[in-house]
């Protein structure tokens, strides 16, 4: 019997009200899942001016039989990903004559994955939408669980709300297309799975990080499947990011600061590689990690090739002080997601994020150099 070829081995992820589909190739099948998934008088298709020539123009012809279809483009790059560009895809989506009876398929990264999915969570209050994530970091991360939102001057991705897919359509021969810095960055996420939940599966990445670096197929395959059946298991059991899911923040925490105050220089996962990095030292520095835990997470961190210190140019206390600002701040006080080895997280009487005062994250930061 021959074996079956990788474009073949597609993999299916119960994400819970909605499916993953992961696949190489996979991208010629969009419309007929899309249609499957989310059947719709017109089909508002959302990317960006990278991906628009590569995809989005295939995709609408795909579309074009099963239904009316409208294309809107953002700009690349996450300081696009704001309330003015919502509005501007709302007030063109009605232009279109979009109604309730519109599917968003939301064809990009990350910021093309967050902004659609808020268009579609508000958009005549609510209509469906369809992830086809194009990056590595949107196909483990961004895409799955629900989360929707846009950036603010105070910080990433505090206007938005939680707004599940229909489906999820993954074909990771679109990696290829991407820069190699951006596949390394979204292993960064891929790496953060592995320490929340699997040490075996951080193991395995770092044995295999030439092939994920290079955008080999099979080896990439395996990595978005394990990554999205991680992330899938730890949002079922917490939708709204009230229990468990709030181990999945480790990293961002400094990370978000780190991000926001480089101005977005940084990709976002080169932020929440240096976000791990510091934030294991913390754990380790608090007595909750085990020693050599953030000795490992930098290691692995510095082989994929991603930074493992903010930028000099930084200041310590801007870094602070942005942290206040984030999501996970309850009464003033940050909380962290810290691991206590590699593969499992810290929890307390208050759930699975510990607060922890400016000094001591300060001296974190502080040590960095």
């Amino acid at each position: 019997m021959t074996a079956p070829s990788l474009r073949e081995r597609s993999r299916v992820v119960d994400a819970g009200s909605y499916r993953v589909l992961v696949g190489a190739g996979l991208r010629h099948e969009f419309a007929r899942h899309i249609a499957e998934a989310a059947p719709a008088h017109r089909y508002a298709v959302i990317t960006d001016s990278h991906v628009r020539p590569l995809y989005a123009e295939t995709l609408l012809a795909a579309l074009a039989p099963l239904g009316a279809t409208s294309l809107h483009v953002v700009a690349a790059g996450e300081s696009h990903k704001t309330r003015d560009e919502w509005a501007r895809l709302t007030d063109e989506m009605l232009d279109a004559g979009c109604g309730r009876d519109t599917t968003v398929v939301a064809l990009g990264g990350g910021v093309v994955g967050d902004l659609a999915g808020f268009v579609a969570a508000t958009f005549m209050r609510g209509v469906q939408v369809v992830q086809c994530p194009t990056s590595l970091l949107a196909m483990i991360d961004a895409s799955i669980g629900g989360k929707t939102g846009v950036d603010t001057v105070a910080g990433k991705n505090l206007v938005g709300a939680f707004h599940p897919p229909a489906v999820v359509l993954a074909d990771v021969e679109t990696l290829r297309t991407l820069p190699e810095g951006h596949r390394r960055a979204g292993l960064a996420e891929a790496l953060k799975h592995g320490v929340v939940a699997d040490a075996g599966y951080f193991e395995r990445l770092a044995a295999d990080l030439p092939a994920l670096v290079a955008g080999e197929l099979a080896a990439t395959l395996e990595c978005v499947t394990r990554s999205v059946e991680i992330k899938s298991e730890v949002v079922t059991s917490d939708t709204h990011e009230r229990g468990r899911r709030k181990i999945l923040n480790f990293g961002h925490t400094l990370g978000h600061a780190v991000e926001q105050v480089s101005g977005y220089a940084l990709l976002h996962g080169e932020a929440v590689a240096i976000g791990m990095v510091l934030e294991a030292r913390l754990a380790e520095r608090m007595g909750v990690a085990e020693r050599g835990t953030a000795e490992t997470v930098e290691r692995v961190v510095s082989r994929v090739g991603l930074p493992t210190r903010a930028p000099a140019s930084l200041g310590n206390a801007e870094i602070l002080r942005a942290t206040k600002l984030d999501k996970k701040a309850r009464a003033g006080v940050v909380e962290y997601a810290l691991p206590t080895r590699i593969g499992a997280m810290a929890s307390s009487d208050r759930g699975w994020a510990i607060g922890v005062g400016d000094a001591l994250v300060m001296a974190v930061l502080e040590a960095r150099a």
